[in-house]
């Protein structure tokens, strides 16, 4: 899941048709009077709220649920992606700004964008003057090497993407650094400062990649494998102070950081505290109280806070669109999924509006999703609606449906079984309203509950799927980073079906989406690249794969203490952790 980047490559701002629907859907009541609170409501959608450089004081995060892994290489969470930043440095990383044009990539670690070689296959950059880790070493272009390199170490530091190690070994030859000390040899460091990456075939998104941060130096030295997590050593503006797993977290200057080689990183707060819960409703109450400045985990607040909130301090609060979807897969597995009419069935059975109420309608639910490539990632299609969900008012179409049962050879209905995480209320109730509104059609829906801490091994394991009859399973998704390879690979390519940990839950096996996504991946042109991949999602809507629900949207608080808020779209929509100050 979150998670999420050469002058070449540089990510253009989305179409204009995105971009249009982009704001449509993330400035509802930006710019109104409603300012009970802290400021204006949406003040931090697409602009700046409370803009200062002040320094000092401490910033404090709540939040319920611990990072995945606070180990660069093993992290996978969108939060901690976001949170990163503040004690790890990439090649390149994102633009401090708000909206859409955080999307463009600026040197980071480097003293520019990649140089590319002519037939897009080798990276080269140069490291700036004067880098230091927390201890005052400098860091090297080795360094950023190991960092890298320890993606292929997946027998000891698992969980994280593996990007890199995929687009520069695909098959897997290289044994990683704990079994081979020589280093790999697709990735060169001639000198302290310069590091070549050498592709076996172009890919457009290969910058996008190293802006991630689990592309982030690590020192070879500081390297305590499995229990890097505790303490991971610092290349950025903040160092961890103190660490207690499901309880707090301390971050405190790194006095070796130096603001002329970073000025993609505020650095405004003195200390960073994370305080960790287990009852949402507890978090949204120090939030509403002062507590606390804002929510760790970035997945908006619950109904009762929401409410509050809205009601009594409406300039408190922003309501930005993610890059995250809300969908049902159809795992063809499972008979009769393995039709695409008894697919196309379900699809035109649900009530989409009334999902969307079930998950707190427009401004905590989202918008009605008409397809499968969410608004901030450039390919999406605002009039790609080949089911007329946003034609109907999201309403079913019973007559299409029940057209549908009677080609797949089911015209009296079916039963099946919908899987769907206990840990997430508004999936729950999105399941509920499925299955009221599919019963109306003849689709008999049994619901499963799972714990959505075990995904990968429930719903993403295929034996269990099969074995559980799961025919429907309703997730969500985010870019890994804003592309449509960093959104849809792992969902529609087959070459990323797993038997265990597998996200491509229905199982799409379609030689024309394949090469479909392998074009748009060796394009290198972001706006050509961007055409092809809403062309992958139109076979991927054709082929009745996805049931697709909300574009989601959140409710966030802003703290009247918050400083330089804004959401980003580098970001699936979340705030920019590393620009925020406190008054």
């Amino acid at each position: 899941m979150t998670t999420l980047r050469t002058s070449r490559r540089r990510l253009a701002a989305l179409s204009a048709v995105a971009a249009a629907t982009l704001l449509a859907t993330t400035a509802c009541g930006g710019g109104d009077s409603d300012s009970e609170g802290g400021g204006e409501y949406n003040a931090g959608v697409n602009k700046v709220a409370n803009a200062s450089n002040k320094k000092g004081g401490t910033l404090k995060f709540v939040g319920v649920q611990d990072a995945d892994s606070w180990d660069t290489t093993r992290m996978y969470y969108g939060f901690v992606f976001d949170f990163a930043r503040y004690y790890s440095r990439q090649l390149v990383s994102y633009s401090p700004k708000p909206g859409k044009k955080s999307l463009d990539l600026k040197p980071d670690l480097a003293t520019d964008n990649a140089q590319i070689s002519e037939n897009g296959k080798v990276y080269k950059y140069t490291l700036k003057d004067g880098l230091k880790w927390e201890d005052g070493k400098p860091i090297t272009s080795q360094d950023v090497k190991y960092g890298i390199e320890r993606q292929w170490a997946q027998k000891t530091l698992s969980g994280g993407p593996t990007y890199i190690k995929d687009v520069l070994d695909p098959k897997g030859k290289w044994k990683g650094p704990y079994e081979d000390d020589g280093g790999f040899d697709g990735i060169k460091t001639p000198d302290k400062k310069t590091i070549e990456f050498h592709l076996p075939k172009p890919n457009g998104d290969f910058e996008q990649m190293l802006a991630m941060p689990t592309n982030s130096p690590v020192r070879k030295d500081k390297d305590t494998k499995s229990k890097y997590t505790l303490h991971p050593f610092s290349s950025g503006p903040y160092k961890f102070k103190s660490y207690t797993p499901n309880k707090s977290l301390l971050l405190v200057r790194n006095k070796h950081w130096e603001r002329t080689s970073d000025p993609l990183r505020k650095a405004l707060p003195d200390k960073i505290k994370v305080t960790l819960l287990t009852n949402p409703d507890e978090r949204d109450k120090r939030l509403i109280n002062g507590d606390a400045d804002l929510d760790l985990n970035q997945r908006g607040m619950e109904v009762q806070g929401r409410q509050t909130a809205l009601k009594e301090h409406k300039g408190n609060v922003d309501n930005p669109q993610t890059g995250f979807i809300s969908y049902v897969a159809f795992p063809q597995s499972v008979k009769p999924f393995d039709n695409i009419h008894c697919r196309k069935a379900a699809i035109y059975g649900a009530d989409h509006k009334s999902v969307q109420t079930a998950r707190g309608g427009p401004t905590a639910g989202g918008e009605l999703a008409v397809n499968m490539l969410p608004p901030t990632v450039p390919g999406h299609d605002v009039n790609d609606d080949q089911y007329g969900i946003r034609k109907n008012g999201g309403k079913a179409d019973v007559a299409k449906a029940k057209e549908e049962l009677k080609k797949c050879g089911k015209p009296n209905g079916f039963s099946t079984t919908l899987a769907v995480r206990n840990t997430d209320k508004a999936d729950v109730k999105s399941a509920e309203a499925l299955q009221a509104s599919l019963k109306k059609v003849g689709i008999k829906v049994e619901i499963d509950e799972f714990d959505g801490a075990q995904g990968s091994s429930i719903v993403g394991n295929q034996a269990t799927v099969k074995r559980k009859g799961y025919g429907m399973v309703l997730y969500g998704w985010g870019p890994d980073f804003p592309s449509g390879q960093g959104y849809g690979i792992e969902l529609w390519h087959s070459s990323k079906i797993r038997d265990n940990g597998n996200n491509n839950y229905a199982l799409i096996d379609d030689p024309k989406i394949d090469k479909g996504l392998e074009d748009a991946i060796a394009e290198l042109d972001p706006d050509k690249a961007a055409e092809k991949y809403r062309e992958v999602n139109k076979e991927v809507m054709a082929g009745g794969y996805y049931l697709p629900l909300t574009y989601l949207k959140v409710v966030q608080w802003r703290s009247d203490r918050l400083t330089n808020v804004y959401s980003a779209d580098s970001f699936s929509g979340w705030y920019d952790f590393a620009s925020l100050g406190v008054k």
